[in-house]
């Protein structure tokens, strides 16, 4: 097994119809405004940009994101990732009730150095600080949807 190999899903029910959740989610610049844990998204391009993150624990990552699927129809957004870690992420935002679930699948290695000699012991403890930003995530995305802050 490799330690260092992640397999994340997050499923979020949001109270806004699927086309808001599907609009905020796309705007990856605007994630730092209602995602704590986000700290920068800049634009390169198009459909490229560079992201930092950092939750709990005294560390931050930062990769470079290029858009692999944008399918507004099925709600599908999906990125590749490379940098301090490699791999996908794929949004699907789906109608749920009077809302939407947003399903989040992330599947990474971790490539930054101190996080790989710690990948055997520190592995519960990085699962539960991916827990923990997933959790501020949906709070702020909650909030900011409720706000009006909707596409334009």
């Amino acid at each position: 097994m490799d330690w260092s190999h992640y397999r994340f899903l997050s499923l979020w029910a949001l109270p806004a119809p699927p086309a808001a959740v599907y609009d905020a989610l796309e705007r990856a610049e605007d994630y730092p405004r209602w995602w704590p844990q986000v700290r920068e998204v800049t634009r390169t391009d198009d459909t490229s940009g560079v992201i930092t993150i950092r939750s709990v624990l005294p560390y931050a990552m930062t990769f470079s994101v290029r858009e692999v699927l944008r399918d507004r129809a099925a709600g599908v957004l999906e990125i590749a990732m490379s940098g301090d870690i490699d791999g996908w992420a794929r949004w699907t935002v789906t109608p749920r009730g009077g809302g939407s679930l947003a399903r989040y699948e992330q599947v990474v290695d971790v490539n930054k150095p101190l996080l790989r000699r710690l990948a055997v012991p520190g592995r519960p403890v990085f699962r539960a600080n991916h827990w923990l930003m997933m959790r501020a995530g949906r709070r702020g995305l909650t909030a900011y949807l409720a706000g009006g802050h909707q596409a334009v």
